[in-house]
């Protein structure tokens, strides 16, 4: 019996995208983002180059509407030469809880691709949260991200993830080239883990999440190029 009621959502789930002229969603498993009452957050929406030219939508399951201009709390912009739109919701409530799906146009048949999808929660006090959304660092140096979780997450798998490659890691160390590497520590007493990425490079720059199980919060990360001369004195230009 559960098999068949499984089965059963997922055909109408399928029917539901096709009545829209939507394809249905094929891309990877979808996550919890938890957001702050009265807050805002910003959700990286990678596509295919082939959709550079096409238009890029914002679609809620709560409203049923396609979205792909800026409004009062609500902007969608797209940075096509990093093939990536972003999408910012503000003022955040109770009321915005539930599935949205970031979308682009084909130019064939379905007319429209769904590319990400996302359970948005908003609560009071997050189970996964950051005290910054946007960090930097120059190259060669060092940055530090803290993730907060709440004690329902403690016994959670604890990741730092980047958004275009889905590319993963846990607590320990990795390294992710001859000169960086990411840390991770889990301190269970305060209920938080720190990221660590050492040696930054320019390509290290991009859209991150921290997660706890299946929720997570979105970080971006701006490396900046190194002045001439800062391999010299890179401990004092580290701290600047």
């Amino acid at each position: 019996m559960a098999s068949y009621t499984k089965t059963n959502i997922f055909y109408i789930s399928v029917g539901f995208w096709l009545s829209l002229g939507v394809e249905s969603y094929d891309g990877w498993s979808s996550h919890t983002l938890t957001v702050q009452t009265g807050g805002s957050v910003t959700i990286p929406c990678y596509y295919d180059k082939k959709y550079t030219q096409q238009k890029k939508y914002w679609y809620s399951q709560i409203d049923k509407t396609f979205k792909n201009t800026s409004e009062e709390n609500l902007s969608v912009i797209d940075h096509s030469d990093q093939s990536l739109f972003t999408v910012t919701m503000r003022n955040l409530q109770n009321k915005h809880t539930g599935y949205y799906y970031c979308v682009v146009e084909t130019g064939e048949q379905p007319s429209k691709k769904t590319i990400y999808e996302t359970y948005l929660k908003i609560q009071s006090a997050p189970d996964v949260s950051v005290v910054n959304s946007s960090v930097s660092g120059h190259e060669g140096c060092d940055i530090s991200v803290q993730c907060f979780y709440s004690s329902d997450y403690q016994n959670k798998l604890k990741q730092w993830c980047r958004y275009k490659d889905q590319s993963c890691y846990t607590v320990g160390r990795t390294d992710t080239s001859q000169n960086s590497s990411v840390q991770i520590s889990d301190d269970d007493g305060r209920r938080s883990f720190t990221v660590l990425m050492t040696g930054l490079r320019l390509t290290d720059s991009g859209w991150y999440w921290c997660s706890a199980g299946d929720a997570l919060s979105p970080v971006h990360l701006t490396v900046t190029e190194a002045d001439i001369g800062a391999e010299k004195y890179k401990w004092r230009f580290c701290l600047s």
